[in-house]
Protein backbone atom coordinates (compact mmCIF):
# COMPACT_ATOMS: atom_id res chain seq x y z
CA UNK A 1 0.00 0.00 0.00
CA UNK A 2 3.41 2.21 0.40
CA UNK A 3 4.35 4.32 -2.79
CA UNK A 4 7.17 2.50 -5.11
CA UNK A 5 10.36 3.01 -4.00
CA UNK A 6 12.21 6.29 -5.93
CA UNK A 7 14.76 5.52 -9.03
CA UNK A 8 18.55 5.82 -7.67
CA UNK A 9 19.56 8.87 -9.18
CA UNK A 10 23.19 7.45 -9.22
CA UNK A 11 24.55 4.87 -11.34
CA UNK A 12 25.65 1.36 -10.29
CA UNK A 13 29.48 2.39 -9.76
CA UNK A 14 28.77 5.97 -7.61
CA UNK A 15 28.05 6.54 -4.13
CA UNK A 16 27.39 10.20 -2.80
CA UNK A 17 27.41 12.03 0.68
CA UNK A 18 25.94 14.91 1.34
CA UNK A 19 27.14 17.62 4.40
CA UNK A 20 24.41 20.46 5.19
CA UNK A 21 24.24 23.52 6.75
CA UNK A 22 28.02 23.85 7.03
CA UNK A 23 28.77 27.40 8.23
CA UNK A 24 31.17 28.88 6.08
CA UNK A 25 30.17 30.97 2.99
CA UNK A 26 29.78 28.80 -0.28
CA UNK A 27 32.53 30.96 -2.18
CA UNK A 28 35.62 29.85 0.43
CA UNK A 29 33.91 26.03 0.47
CA UNK A 30 34.17 26.00 -3.15
CA UNK A 31 37.92 26.87 -2.87
CA UNK A 32 38.23 23.39 -1.32
CA UNK A 33 35.98 21.07 -3.18
CA UNK A 34 37.37 22.17 -5.97
CA UNK A 35 40.92 20.99 -4.92
CA UNK A 36 39.69 17.38 -5.04
CA UNK A 37 37.36 17.28 -7.73
CA UNK A 38 38.41 14.62 -10.51
CA UNK A 39 41.37 13.24 -8.43
CA UNK A 40 42.19 10.08 -6.92
CA UNK A 41 40.38 9.22 -3.20
CA UNK A 42 43.72 8.41 -1.74
CA UNK A 43 45.41 11.86 -3.19
CA UNK A 44 42.74 13.82 -2.50
CA UNK A 45 42.55 13.08 1.31
CA UNK A 46 46.12 13.31 2.00
CA UNK A 47 45.32 17.31 -0.11
CA UNK A 48 42.53 17.76 2.49
CA UNK A 49 44.67 16.34 5.73
CA UNK A 50 47.38 19.01 4.88
CA UNK A 51 45.67 21.92 4.00
CA UNK A 52 45.86 25.46 6.01
CA UNK A 53 41.92 25.84 5.23
CA UNK A 54 40.03 25.39 8.23
CA UNK A 55 36.69 24.11 6.17
CA UNK A 56 39.02 21.05 5.00
CA UNK A 57 38.41 19.25 7.99
CA UNK A 58 34.78 19.33 7.01
CA UNK A 59 35.36 18.35 3.60
CA UNK A 60 37.50 15.42 4.50
CA UNK A 61 34.76 14.07 6.96
CA UNK A 62 32.44 14.21 3.71
CA UNK A 63 34.87 12.43 1.86
CA UNK A 64 35.50 9.96 4.04
CA UNK A 65 31.73 9.07 4.39
CA UNK A 66 31.09 9.12 0.76
CA UNK A 67 34.12 6.52 0.68
CA UNK A 68 32.21 4.13 3.32
CA UNK A 69 29.12 4.60 1.46
CA UNK A 70 30.78 3.20 -1.39
CA UNK A 71 32.11 0.31 0.36
CA UNK A 72 29.30 -0.54 2.71
CA UNK A 73 26.43 0.13 1.05
CA UNK A 74 27.62 -0.28 -2.62
CA UNK A 75 30.19 -2.92 -2.82
CA UNK A 76 32.51 -0.47 -4.47
CA UNK A 77 36.45 -0.98 -4.08
CA UNK A 78 37.69 1.48 -2.56
CA UNK A 79 41.67 1.52 -4.06
CA UNK A 80 39.68 2.65 -7.56
CA UNK A 81 37.30 5.18 -6.77
CA UNK A 82 37.54 9.00 -8.16
CA UNK A 83 35.85 12.08 -6.59
CA UNK A 84 33.81 12.43 -9.99
CA UNK A 85 31.57 15.31 -8.49
CA UNK A 86 32.20 17.66 -5.49
CA UNK A 87 29.87 20.65 -5.54
CA UNK A 88 28.69 23.67 -3.42
CA UNK A 89 25.31 24.87 -2.54
CA UNK A 90 24.14 27.82 -0.98
CA UNK A 91 22.12 27.12 2.46
CA UNK A 92 20.44 29.74 4.32
CA UNK A 93 22.22 33.06 5.64
CA UNK A 94 21.85 34.38 9.01
CA UNK A 95 21.43 37.95 9.69
CA UNK A 96 23.07 39.67 12.12
CA UNK A 97 23.60 43.72 13.08
CA UNK A 98 27.18 45.17 14.49
CA UNK A 99 26.52 48.42 16.16
CA UNK A 100 28.34 51.45 14.23
CA UNK A 101 29.25 54.80 15.15
CA UNK A 102 26.14 57.61 15.93
CA UNK A 103 23.59 54.90 16.78
CA UNK A 104 23.49 53.09 13.52
CA UNK A 105 23.73 49.39 12.68
CA UNK A 106 25.91 47.57 9.91
CA UNK A 107 24.37 44.75 8.87
CA UNK A 108 26.86 41.14 9.58
CA UNK A 109 25.98 38.02 7.16
CA UNK A 110 26.73 34.60 7.95
CA UNK A 111 26.10 32.23 5.21
CA UNK A 112 25.95 28.52 5.15
CA UNK A 113 26.19 25.97 2.64
CA UNK A 114 25.56 22.38 1.25
CA UNK A 115 28.57 20.06 -0.10
CA UNK A 116 27.77 17.29 -2.14
CA UNK A 117 30.63 14.45 -2.98
CA UNK A 118 30.23 11.87 -5.60
CA UNK A 119 32.84 9.05 -5.35
CA UNK A 120 32.91 6.70 -8.62
CA UNK A 121 34.52 3.66 -9.16
CA UNK A 122 36.96 3.55 -12.09
CA UNK A 123 38.01 0.13 -14.07
CA UNK A 124 41.84 0.00 -14.00
CA UNK A 125 43.17 -0.03 -17.58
Amino acid sequence: MSKPKAERALKDNEAQAVARNIRVSPQKLNLVASMIRGKKVATALAELTFSHKRIAIDVKKTLESAIANAENNHDLDVDSLVVSQAYVGKAMVMKRFHARARGRAGRVEKPFSHLTIVVREVESA
